[in-house]
């Protein structure tokens, strides 16, 4: 959603007590047991994380409430005589997952630590992104002109749920899960005021932002109130029972974060798409990341399609900061202010992904001088967006799309069609079930008796693809015919899986698709048939993809829904690991076909992918 008239014209930051440097973290958040050193060593080494702070003493005491971090930095944030810049305030929006009162709202504690006088105030709870959604509310309310000044606030307290005394209630023995976190955040709290006019000296005008869930497709990653058998903290027979049971644990799912990357990369191609965002226009990027690593085919990917923002402009205080949750934006800017000085005119690119239930969130600001406050291009270009909320706008070729190599333009249009289609495959029925836990043997049978059959033509119809490529194109025949060897047994080990699980059917012959599974397989034999089909890459494209980006997500949840079903998963966990170099192979195979026809087998790999995804979403939809 594009502005025309917010600013931010100061930030601030509080970080409670001294640094805390990695040797000294056991002073405050004890071991429980013999692993939690070797989970300390493994999370340190990964997430590059030297000093941190925490709003706890050595015994474990607050120094501060939740609040008051929160009030600090609005301080910070205000300068030298507070009252009188909070008499100018008319909005008070805040955040965090740790606030110190179930009830009233966060907001309202803030203005009572503050002694703030009347305003109006909203409180955003969640995880990293609430800060962002509290970004959000301030500058519509700004932008439609019912406030002109605003305080934006977020602050995040959860050292006081690790400690010992409270981290494991009873003896409780947490898992991986629960003390993952223990080693990856940190208090601290971060304020931004914004206003319908610039400030004195630099001021950032915020040009776009961009806020977009997806909990209605994705599991739960990370939350803190359901225990590990699934209740919820308030089913529990009382308090002390929630707590003994780990409901008050803090927990993180890190075999979903790949599904985070996955929905984070390709809402960002969705936006360079629609022109929200010009990578190569970007002169600062400020990633929230609680460790700054891609996965290499995603990585390759976004560099082809000429979209990836090189690591000089990224900027990170997580090294010396630690992550502070939804603070961690908040103050990632005020530190970069202060040490990079940006110069007006360039523009600093704002990236909050959040794996709570994912939920990713972009802000574009430019720098402006009070003295000459820039207007942006995007302003003179569009107009305001309607009070409804509308799709961003997915053209096929804009003018600048036209100018990209063809292997660019391809992979930013085949990320939008997946995009499209994980949306759908994640609300499928099936997928719905594993989700909730209501997932039984009977229903995994089920899947896997419509699923064989279908896996069986994988190699048949890509051989058959091969065998009639014309001379223009023989040197991609190996490649094919290599993929095919790959894939030509899967089915053996998709119904062996089966017949481990319960399923009856004694003869591959007798397995039948569903009449999703039917029309797929009719698709692709009948694109197959024809001469030189290289836009089956596309339909590659998206079940290689499921493969690797969805299976490996499922398979976990499934082994947990099911328990023990003997050597059942053997399929699943073969592609789950084994994808990433099959698409590696695809990757390779497109840029041939690209180079020798161009434009014309681009625009058949897009539609091809655009067309299985349709019908592979289908035949997964018809699995009840």
């Amino acid at each position: 959603m594009p502005f025309d008239d917010v600013y931010i014209t100061a930030t601030g930051a509080y970080f409670p007590g001294e640094p805390v440097g990695n040797r000294d973290i056991d002073r405050y958040i004890a071991p429980l047991n013999a692993l939690s050193p070797r989970i300390k060593r493994r999370i340190l080494g990964e997430n590059g994380i030297q000093t941190r702070h925490y709003a706890i003493d050595e015994h474990g005491r607050s120094t501060h409430s939740c609040a008051a971090l929160a009030a600090n930095a609005v301080r910070a944030c205000l300068g030298y005589d507070v009252q009188s810049a909070l008499a100018g305030i008319d909005l008070l929006a805040a955040a965090s997952s740790s606030g110190d009162l179930i009830l009233p709202g966060f907001a309202n504690m803030v203005q009572a630590e503050l002694r703030a006088p009347a305003m109006t105030t909203a409180s955003h709870h969640g995880v990293c992104a609430s800060g962002m959604a509290a970004l959000q509310h301030a500058a519509l309310a700004l932008q439609h002109g019912q406030h002109r000044n605003a305080v934006v606030a977020a602050a995040e307290f959860p050292s006081r749920l690790f400690k010992r005394s409270r981290f494991a209630p009873g003896g409780y023995n947490a898992d991986f899960d629960a003390h993952f976190l223990r080693w990856m955040l940190s208090d601290g709290a971060g304020a931004w005021r914004l206003s319908t006019r610039p400030g004195d000296g630099i001021s950032l005008k915020l040009e776009q932002l961009h806020l977009k869930s997806f909990s209605g497709e994705l599991p739960l990653c990370m939350q803190a109130g359901q225990a590990p058998d699934g209740r919820p903290w308030g089913d529990h027979e009382d308090f002390s029972t929630a707590d003994a049971a780990g409901a008050m644990l803090l927990r993180q799912d890190i075999r979903l974060l790949p599904q985070l990357f996955d929905v984070a990369t390709h809402e960002y191609v969705k936006l360079a798409q629609s022109g929200a965002i010009d990578p190569s226009r970007v002169d600062h990027f400020l990633c929230h990341y609680s460790s700054e690593r891609f996965a290499p085919v995603v990585k390759q990917c976004l560099q082809l399609a000429q979209l990836e923002i090189p690591e000089h402009k990224w900027y990170s205080n997580l090294r010396f900061r630690g992550n502070l949750g939804s603070a961690s934006i908040f103050t990632m800017l005020d530190d970069f202010m202060r040490e990079r000085r940006p110069q007006p005119g360039e523009t600093i690119l704002l990236f909050v992904p959040e794996s709570g239930r994912f939920t990713v969130a972009f802000a574009l600001l430019k720098v402006v001088d009070a003295a000459t406050p820039a207007v942006s291009a995007t302003t003179k270009a569009r107009p305001a967006e309607p009070a409804s909320p509308t799709p961003l706008p997915e053209p096929p070729h804009t003018a600048d799309d036209r100018q990209l190599p063809e292997v660019a333009r391809l992979l930013r249009e085949l990320a939008l069609v997946w995009h499209d289609y994980r949306s759908r495959v994640w609300r499928t029925p099936l997928v719905g079930k594993i989700l909730d836990g209501s997932v039984g043997k009977p229903d995994y049978v089920n899947w896997m008796e419509q699923w064989v059959p279908q896996v069986r033509q994988g190699s048949l119809w890509m051989r058959e693809a091969a065998d009639r490529l014309t001379p223009k194109y023989a040197v991609l025949r190996d490649t094919v015919h290599h993929h095919a060897d790959d894939e030509q047994f899967d089915y053996n080990v998709l119904f062996e899986d089966y017949r481990t699980a319960g399923g009856k059917v004694a003869s591959l012959d007798e397995l039948k698709r569903n009449p999703g599974g039917e029309a797929l397989n009719a698709y692709l034999h009948a694109r197959a048939a024809q001469p030189d089909a290289l836009g089956l890459l596309g339909a590659m494209y998206i079940i290689e993809g499921t493969g690797q980006r969805i299976v490996p997500a499922l398979l976990p949840l499934l082994r947990q829904r099911l328990g023990w079903l003997g050597r059942s998963f053997n399929f699943l966990a073969y592609h789950g690991e084994n994808d990433v170099a099959h698409l590696q192979r695809w990757l390779a195979a497109v840029e041939v076909a690209l180079a020798i026809g161009g434009r014309a087998i681009a625009d058949e790999i897009v539609d091809d992918a655009r067309h299985t995804a349709v019908l592979y979403a289908r035949q997964l939809e018809m699995i009840r």
